[in-house]
């Protein structure tokens, strides 16, 4: 049965759609821009049936409030992890999409003593190929503007409803299985000024990021990376990256039929490639 859970870490209060028990291996999931965690409703059910998961609204936006709000992923990261081990959580995979998925390359990378493993999805890593090439990428131009002070602010207040969904057609694969429900509880999730500059902060903590991400280091957490296939770029260039990075233990798999939103356009397939690489985890 799923349900609502809040934990306190330091001065802050993180708030997760949770399901399964605490007894059972954990799966944590985390959303991006301009996503919320509900972005994870159609697979909480089955991936709870052997899993504890906690769905988390990121610090800064949604119900998971208090200062100071982390902004650099690694930073979110720390956080996300206490939170979900104040939670009960064991055996912990990060998992995250768009700029949860930064954050979960972040738990790998940094804290992966803390994981058993960790799953990235759609997404690229800032300071990891294809990362510039990315960024030259005419279609990729929001990166830029999100990062400038103040502005995306001004532009969006009140018209947050037609931007996000501007975003959310763009990476679906089709955009007609996003539904009502969803995109106005993105909108929700993002309806203070507060939280609306937390999300346009997490894209100008990007260079800082990066430059933390370019240092190389060993990699020892088991990554799995997932893609869509609707926008048809291949999946190698961005497991180049993790490898270069020092990911030692990594695999990659390419969904079919689903743009960003894997859970909302693949759920099942989704759901089923958790499961196996947790089962994989479980049987090191």
């Amino acid at each position: 049965m799923r349900r609502q859970l809040s934990v306190e870490v330091g001065s802050s209060r993180l708030s997760a759609l949770a399901a399964g028990s605490p007894d059972q291996p954990a799966i944590v999931l985390l959303h991006g821009w301009p996503l919320c965690s509900a972005v994870w409703s159609p697979v909480i059910d089955v991936l709870g049936q052997e899993h504890f998961v906690l769905a988390f609204d990121l610090p800064g936006t949604g119900q998971s409030v208090g200062q100071p709000i982390p902004i650099l992923k690694a930073d979110i990261a720390r956080t996300i992890i206490a939170g979900a081990e104040a939670a009960g959580a064991r055996n912990m995979v990060v998992a995250g999409v768009d700029v949860g998925g930064m954050i979960a390359f972040a738990a790998a990378r940094d804290f992966g003593d803390r994981l058993a493993g960790a799953v990235i999805m759609n997404t690229v890593v800032p300071g990891l190929d294809p990362w510039e090439a990315l960024l030259a990428n005419p279609q990729i131009w929001h990166f830029a503007l999100h990062q400038i002070p103040g502005l995306p602010e001004t532009l969006v207040s009140g018209r947050e409803r037609s931007y996000f969904d501007f975003f959310l057609d763009a990476l679906a694969g089709d955009k007609t299985k996003i539904g009502e429900a969803f995109r106005q509880a993105c909108v929700e999730q993002y309806s203070t000024p507060e939280a609306l500059r937390t999300g346009f902060d997490w894209y100008r903590a990007m260079p800082e990021d990066a430059k933390h991400n370019a240092v190389p280091r060993t990699i020892d957490t088991p990554i799995l990376y997932l893609r869509g296939d609707a926008d048809h770029r291949p999946i190698e260039p961005y497991l180049d990256g993790l490898r270069g990075a020092g990911a030692s233990q990594l695999q990659g798999r390419t969904i079919a039929g689903s743009g960003e939103l894997l859970s909302i356009e693949a759920p099942e397939p989704l759901a089923a490639a958790l499961v196996e690489f947790t089962r994989e985890l479980s049987c090191r």
